[in-house]
């Protein structure tokens, strides 16, 4: 309750603040209504960070697929498959990376979708908190966990050899469009956790994964693929981030001559804000009409 008066009562002239402390009660509402929006959204972040260090297996499980999947196309499937230049494993990690990034969608809206149908979100509206608060909350608790899981997938490609010879920024550039991705991303899994009815239905979008990830780059260049195939690989987004890693990484990169492999970094960096500008505005749309 006070911290409800707090944030509600009238601004009144009053002494300095002590020191070390901020003063709340004086200055442009505006800007205490910023404050406490930042406030309540890391202690949503806060909230999944703990969730993480009590149930660890939860990190090790998204991690599971992709590094299994790095060891077994890069040991059991790699003597197989032609790499348009140098070894498979240098053109197949950058596509690793771009895939983890894209499919941690899938625990972002599993993760709503239980908090919604449990009654977390009604309580988290119950609560004096910005209503922003709980879809920024879970974008910031998702980009830290992106991080994590792709330092761990990267000392994982080291492991099993892969390098980038593209140089320090260049590399820090190749993982921030990573993570660029993973950013934008994470408002289609908000806006589908809070569409899809239960936490079983979540499994399904499987459907959405495995068509997204298989139709591009990640694996074998679009040029390999029928002609009509590979102009829709060639133009999914995953394809683009693919290509500007393996670009900025000094991998191999496949490239047909079209428009869009051509300019990949480019369109790296287009494609996420326009998924950006579709779904963070649906998300909140979304949020907001559970909430009437």
């Amino acid at each position: 309750m006070s911290e409800v008066l707090e944030r509600t009562a009238p601004v009144t002239p009053s002494g300095p603040a002590p020191a070390g402390k901020v003063d709340l009660t004086v200055g442009d509402p505006d800007q205490r209504r910023l404050y406490w929006a930042v406030m309540d959204s890391w202690t949503v972040v806060r909230r999944g960070l703990i969730h993480y260090k009590r149930q660890p297996i939860i990190i090790v499980w998204q991690l599971g697929f992709p590094i299994l999947s790095v060891l077994l196309y890069a040991y059991v499937f790699g003597g197989a498959m032609k790499s348009p230049g140098g070894d498979y494993r240098d053109y197949l990690m950058p596509g690793m990376f771009a895939m983890t990034m894209a499919i941690g969608f899938m625990n972002t809206a599993t993760v709503v979708v239980h908090d919604a149908t449990q009654g977390v979100i009604d309580r988290f509206r119950s609560m004096p908190m910005a209503p922003s608060a709980v879809v920024a909350g879970r974008g910031g608790n998702d980009i830290l966990a992106a991080v994590a899981e792709l330092t761990i997938l990267a000392a994982t490609a080291v492991a099993t050899g892969w390098r980038s010879d593209g140089g320090f920024l260049a590399t820090l550039s190749a993982f921030a469009l990573l993570v660029l991705l993973r950013f934008s991303l994470i408002w289609l899994g908000v806006w589908l956790g809070l569409l899809i009815p239960s936490p079983e239905a979540a499994g399904g979008l499987y459907a959405i994964v495995f068509p997204m990830t298989m139709i591009s780059s990640i694996f074998v260049p679009p040029s390999t693929m029928p002609d009509w195939l590979g102009v829709v690989a060639a133009w999914n987004p995953l394809s683009s981030t693919a290509a500007a890693t393996r670009e900025l990484f000094g991998n191999p990169v496949a490239s047909d001559g079209s428009w869009v492999q051509e300019n990949a970094v480019l369109m790296a960096v287009v494609w996420p804000l326009v998924l950006t500008a579709i779904f963070l505005p649906l998300a909140i749309r979304r949020f907001h009409r559970l909430s009437r």
